[in-house]
């Protein structure tokens, strides 16, 4: 069976066995800002398989807009339970994903890409914009409370 071939839960359990750094959760929430992250591309680059490809930056925003909109203030002790403690973090389990198969890379594409932004900072400062929303809605308002 080609690494091609192996499904997505069953290369993260070979994946963790090797490095059991980051919790299996996390792989799979990379996939799916990954994906939203790659459907907002405007048409002509989403359309166009070289050009659809994502930054490592990208990929970071993409998760910390998703992660504040799904887990609120409690984002940072999601990222750090799961073992993501720094965007280098991600990188790596990017490139763990790459290398058995389950995601791909252009030959230019380093680990490093996803050095420097401050993966905690970067959830600080999204938080304020996603304070009004909860899972993609409004905020709900206490009962009797104004809105």
């Amino acid at each position: 069976m080609s690494p091609f071939e192996v499904p997505f839960w069953d290369a993260v359990e070979r994946i963790r066995e090797r490095d059991p750094r980051y919790r299996r959760e996390a792989y799979g929430f990379l996939l799916v800002p990954l994906g939203a992250t790659v459907g907002r591309l405007p048409a002509e680059r989403r359309d166009d398989p070289a050009r659809r490809h994502l930054s490592g930056r990208e990929l970071l925003e993409g998760m910390v807009a998703l992660a504040c909109r799904e887990f609120g203030p409690m984002a940072p002790t999601v990222f750090r339970e799961w073992g993501l403690d720094a965007s280098e973090d991600v990188g790596e389990m990017v490139f763990q994903l790459v290398e058995c198969g389950q995601l791909s890379a252009r030959p230019e594409d380093r680990r490093d890409d996803f050095a420097g932004p401050d993966l905690m900072g970067m959830l600080a400062a999204e938080m304020p914009r996603s304070a009004g929303t909860v899972r993609g809605g409004p905020a709900p308002h206490a009962p009797g409370g104004t809105p």
